[in-house]
């Protein structure tokens, strides 16, 4: 069975690859966020099919270049592992992306690629596709983009910032996390970068937890009222069985007696429904006063 990160991803890769500068900001997310991106080597690791049919389309329009390495070679099946490790394309890459080839590359972001909106949409897409996870919005909310480049994570903070996300920030072990842990700020960021379905999914999974959870409620709180009411009737019972057997059983009014005749015939019954059981019917306020007289007589003993 698909996991939910799965399917968000298949949702994503359906986007259209048109327009050039989106195709660059796209695969400029990828990179920064995949396993491997250094001067000398790509790659590309993934288990995600949608994705890994994605990538040779999105390369091929942002770059112009193909892959060394293919999923094919590695038997098409569990991990997908992309590879370029080829000097001309290498350094075609890196210069498309504004970075100096000849020298060792600072990863960080080059903001001149992002100016537009619908590149920075492209970019996060990208980021998310190649780096990041969401939990089943059944179990708990939280989604989160990974990258080992601890200058890009900042730089890619910032840039959420400045899109109105304001993520948290962590590390995991050589890892540099952006997260998010409320449902309203995933739901916001999947409908951006392209996966509004998925984003209805988490929206859909939280008023169904709601509701179970405030059936709950209800019937937790049903619950505390039946056993506070049972163990309030056994009290009186216990009560009346000692008048019962003392001689202030037959010195009581008429009335407290047929009460008390009620409550040892109907212990289950709240007061309001041994009060509509006196003939003629009373009110609670009544049979409230009544329980009370007989209780006060039971403690007199």
């Amino acid at each position: 069975m698909r996991s939910f990160a799965a399917k968000v991803k298949n949702e994503l890769c359906r986007a259209p690859i048109s327009r050039l500068c989106c195709a660059r900001a796209e695969a400029y997310g990828v990179l920064l966020y995949c396993n491997t991106f250094t001067p000398s080597e790509v790659r590309i690791i993934t288990e995600n099919e949608d994705f890994a049919e994605r990538l040779a389309k999105l390369f091929h329009k942002a770059f112009s270049v193909r892959f060394d390495r293919l999923p094919e070679e590695n038997g098409g099946k569990g991990k997908l592992i992309f590879g370029i490790t080829d000097r001309d394309k290498l350094s075609n890459i890196i210069n498309i992306l504004g970075y100096d080839p000849k020298q060792i590359m600072a990863i960080h972001v080059n903001f001149g690629i992002l100016e537009e909106d619908c590149c920075r949409t492209a970019f996060l897409r990208g980021a998310f596709l190649a780096g990041g996870s969401v939990t089943d919005p059944e179990k708990r909310y939280h989604l989160e983009i990974a990258t080992n480049h601890s200058q890009a994570s900042r730089e890619v903070s910032t840039l959420m910032e400045e899109m109105f996300f304001v993520p948290r920030t962590v590390q995991r072990g050589g890892d540099f996390l952006l997260y998010f842990k409320q449902s309203e700020h995933i739901e916001d960021f999947l409908t951006k970068i392209g996966a509004p379905a998925s984003a209805m999914d988490i929206m859909t999974a939280k008023v169904d937890k709601e509701i179970r959870n405030g059936a709950n409620r209800a019937m937790n709180c049903d619950m505390a009222n039946v056993n506070k009411t049972l163990d309030a009737a056994q009290e009186q019972v216990s009560a009346i069985e000692a008048l019962r057997r003392s001689a202030r059983w037959d010195k009581l009014p008429e009335k407290l007696r047929q009460t008390a005749a009620l409550r040892l015939e109907f212990p289950e019954l709240s007061l309001i429904q041994l009060a509509e059981r006196c003939d003629p019917p009373v009110t609670k306020s009544c049979i409230n006063h009544r329980m009370r007289k007989l209780m006060e007589e039971a403690k007199a003993l």
